[in-house]
């Protein structure tokens, strides 16, 4: 096996056997940029911890969010009963009925509504209202006997400030929202008056963001799930922490556990531990919100694909791939999309006619050469590895956070595009964090779990679990 502690694993499988000197030296010094040796990683994972701590303790623009979600009971899989789930996003508004069987399994219906441009811009919270009555109609869908509302998850994908598990206030619209009189205000209440000027029979009681989904849903069907992620167009994570270290937590109750939003895409935005290169560089300079996210900018699906077409144009730039032609489309920012890397790098092909098709038929750069092919391959395996690489080493400081955890089973619950598509992601992540975590545990007790869709059921089990805590 490779020895992933040397920088040479990290560079001579890259190394073109018949290219020239130049192009090699090139290759060298991209692939070293790119490097994430296991000491790399056992510094990322000091690092994370330190931030987790801070974070915890008080709000620091330099450390990990760290959001108490006000989520404090886990599910235990038995549960029954029929709960509602709202998932506002960018473009869509689904209303989902999650029915849970009580044995770890669900069923579920849904509906999706495109967000139009005046709900956007004006009649969101009337929009809201009218959907969930036109689906409560279509459905027959009326609340339990002797009571007078359906309880409702809310899954809001805009950044809030969180004061209850059923309240938060909008910080500020994104996704080219415009609402009026809407920012500084709880948006459970702004919904929750809709729904009664709609007459409609919902009460919400949970709102939450979309990776507490992703634990929850994992937790209704694997109970030992420690850990909610996302790896895909961005990434983010959520995961169970005792009370007793989330000290800037102002509540009276103190014992047990609450799930925390890390917020992970924030981590080292000052870039004192991570491997960044002058491609993240480029990436970062030209993003609207430039030096933030530089975790996420690094190892999710929305940019991959940008660091390795900043990486193949340096190449080309200096004439040591495609003869230092381009095209109109590879000159574009967010062209080379993720997806054609995961294609790339999955060509085992001899004459790499996956990588062919991708390079002259879709991006119309003009005729290849092998070697234009193989450098192109390599270019995006070396960034693709120091994406998973990374990620392993997120996922491993967030389970070396609960270490008492490790000597029992953990599930992990994932979801996001890279998770699924990206070629041995799974795989790899497990290889990675068997270095940290230990061969015994990995082997034998870490499970991850493809926990799809966390933002619908993800959002009715955590109003399940309030409404059985409420009426205990």
């Amino acid at each position: 096996m490779a020895d992933t502690n040397d920088i040479k694993t990290f560079i001579e499988p890259y190394l073109i056997p018949d290219g020239c000197e130049e192009l090699n030296e090139n290759l060298r010094s991209m692939a070293a940029g790119f490097a994430v040796t296991d000491d790399k990683i056992r510094e990322i994972i000091v690092g994370f911890h330190e931030s987790m701590k801070t974070g915890l303790d008080h709000d620091d623009d330099n450390a990990l969010p760290m959001i108490p979600t006000f989520v404090r009971g886990r599910p235990t899989g038995k549960e029954k009963g029929t709960y509602l789930a709202l998932d506002l996003g960018g473009t869509n508004l689904r209303v989902c009925q999650v029915t849970l069987n009580g044995d770890t399994t669900y069923s579920l219906v849904q509906q999706k509504f495109t967000i139009t441009q005046e709900a956007k811009e004006s009649r969101l919270w009337d929009f809201i209202a009218e959907c969930v009555g036109v689906f409560l109609e279509e459905h027959n869908l009326k609340p339990a006997p002797g009571k007078r509302t359906i309880p409702c998850g809310y899954t809001f994908s805009f950044p809030i400030f969180q004061t209850s598990i059923s309240s938060g206030n909008l910080s500020m619209w994104n996704k080219s929202f415009t609402v009026p009189n809407s920012v500084g205000r709880d948006v459970v209440n702004l919904t929750q008056s809709a729904f009664q000027r709609h007459h409609v029979a919902v009460e919400v009681v949970a709102v939450l963001n979309d990776t507490v989904g992703t634990l929850m849903t994992s937790g209704y069907s694997n109970p030992d799930t420690q850990m909610g992620i996302i790896f895909g167009t961005g990434t983010n994570a959520a995961y169970w922490e005792n009370m007793e270290n989330i000290t800037k937590w102002k509540g009276e109750d103190r014992s047990g556990e609450m799930v925390v939003n890390l917020e992970w895409g924030a981590f080292d935005n000052a870039t004192h531990v991570l491997p960044y290169t002058m491609h993240d560089n480029k990436l970062n300079r030209k993003s609207p919100n430039h030096g933030l996210q530089v975790f996420e900018k690094m190892i999710s699906g929305l940019f991959l694909g940008e660091v390795a077409r900043n990486a193949i144009l340096s190449l080309v730039d200096q004439r040591l791939l495609f003869e230092g032609r381009s095209s109109e489309i590879m000159n574009k920012s967010y062209t080379f999309d993720t997806a054609y890397m995961s294609e790339i790098v999955a060509d085992d092909s001899s004459d790499l006619n996956v990588v062919k098709t991708v390079l002259e038929s879709t991006l119309d750069i003009p005729p290849t050469t092998l070697t234009d092919r193989l450098v192109v391959k390599n270019v995006c395996d070396m960034i693709g590895t120091r994406g998973v690489r990374l990620s392993a080493a997120a996922m491993s400081a967030v389970l070396l956070a609960r270490p008492e955890l490790l000597k029992s089973e953990v599930s992990v619950g994932i979801d996001g595009s890279m998770y699924q598509f990206y070629p041995n992601f799974e795989k790899d992540l497990y290889n990675v964090s068997r270095v940290f975590l230990g061969e015994e545990f990995v082997d034998n007790r870490l499970k991850l779990h493809l926990a799809k869709d966390g933002s619908g059921v993800g959002a009715a089990i955590v109003a399940m679990t309030v409404d059985r805590d409420r009426s205990h």
